[in-house]
């Protein structure tokens, strides 16, 4: 028509026997988009959860008291509450300043746990106790404490004359017009070694005062209770240098457990 024929794909030059460029890596070019997009919107899921969990991570430690007739109290940190109709959302409960103070138990346990940890050990982990100890004292206690440690050479000593130690806590009781002191009254074995190479036992009874002070809760220290002062009065005591070493808490301890 108008003078014009149709050729044939086979009259055509060698180049234009190849197709466009647009049709040859379209579907390339295609996935390609739609990996981009998806790594582009895996990037943005990433980030936002990591933002989420550095939320939560700075967040305060929550510690729930439940008392004696069950009912839970919120004493620390920030806690989530769903009202009774679905539909009211969520409403958040914060503790108060007066709730915010721990309580007597919470006193009686760290003196316990620091008694038990400072107080026990024996020359293969006298170094993980006294660094557990260290680390539940005020700063200002603990640089005393370690000035004393190096100025008495304690961790030789008790390496060098194989000293063992433990303790068995009796009672633990508020000290009367010391707030946040407590007297505690524990028997007390140590197990040693002379100049001669004989072993010696000291058995005695002991009254110790531990002072604890509140810096405030943490994620490191939920109870926010230091120990800020302590020291040991011996009230009774013998020597055993007998050939048959026995230990008088662990016999006491086997015959509660029976």
């Amino acid at each position: 028509m108008f003078g014009t024929k149709t050729k044939q794909r086979s009259d055509l030059p060698e180049k234009q026997h190849l197709t466009k460029y647009y049709e040859m890596d379209g579907a390339l070019r295609a996935y390609a988009n739609r990996m981009a997009l998806l790594g582009l919107t895996c990037g943005v899921f990433a980030l936002g959860t990591l933002a989420l969990f550095a939320y939560v991570r700075l967040q305060p430690p929550v510690v729930i008291r439940v008392d004696n007739s069950g009912e839970a109290t919120v004493v620390g940190g920030d806690t989530v509450k769903v009202g009774a109709n679905a539909l009211m959302g969520l409403i958040r409960v914060s503790a108060n300043a007066a709730e915010n103070s721990p309580g007597e138990v919470e006193g009686r346990a760290i003196a316990r746990k620091f008694l038990t940890t400072y107080l026990t050990y024996t020359p293969a982990n006298v170094e993980r106790q006294y660094a557990d100890a260290l680390n539940m004292m005020t700063l200002n206690f603990r640089q005393l404490t370690m000035n004393k440690f190096r100025e008495d050479d304690i961790l030789g000593k008790v390496k060098t004359d194989a000293i063992t130690s433990s303790i068995k806590i009796r009672s633990i009781e508020p000290a009367t017009g010391m707030p946040w002191t407590f007297q505690v009254f524990a028997a007390k074995e140590v197990h040693r070694l002379n100049q001669q190479h004989i072993e010696y036992t000291e058995k005695m009874v002991c009254r110790y005062q531990v002072r604890l002070v509140y810096m405030g809760r943490s994620t490191i220290n939920p109870t926010g209770l230091y120990v800020g002062e302590f020291w040991e009065q011996q009230m009774v005591g013998e020597k055993d240098i007998d050939l048959d070493q026995k230990s008088g808490l662990l016999d006491r301890g086997d015959e509660v457990s029976k």
